[in-house]
């Protein structure tokens, strides 16, 4: 499992995480019931805080993509993949919608904002 962190940009260490640990549950790369790095072993290997990984970790079980278990540690919760894609479309309408907003008051055309997605929906 690899995990990339910037430092560039304003996107916060743990969302860097909870977002790329929520792709690779969405995509199957962990599966459901795997037991996920120890915060401290993930902390360690990403060269950040514990504190920064468990803010992670937090915000994961609260949107149901993993399940802790004490003693034992963080597992890929049981996949309702119709939830979790509902709440990954929600998020998508959120950020569009500020999008769109920017792309208005900068009277910047449909079109453009259109060409500008494909773009960026390609470079990943």
């Amino acid at each position: 499992m690899d995990i990339i962190i910037r430092n560039t940009g304003q996107t916060p260490i743990y969302d860097q995480i909870t977002r790329q640990l929520k792709g690779h549950i969405l995509s199957g790369a962990l599966a459901e019931g795997e037991a996920l790095p120890s915060m401290r072993a993930l902390a360690r290997d990403l060269r950040i805080s514990v504190i920064t990984t468990k803010r992670a970790y937090e915000e994961l079980e609260r949107e149901g993509f993993i399940t802790t278990v004490p003693g034992k540690g963080c597992f890929v919760a049981p996949r309702n993949l119709e939830l979790m894609r509902e709440s990954a479309l929600r998020q998508v309408e959120e950020h569009l919608q500020r999008a769109v907003d920017a792309a208005k008051m900068g009277a910047i055309s449909r079109e453009e904002v259109l060409q500008t997605l494909d773009i960026l929906y390609e470079e990943e």
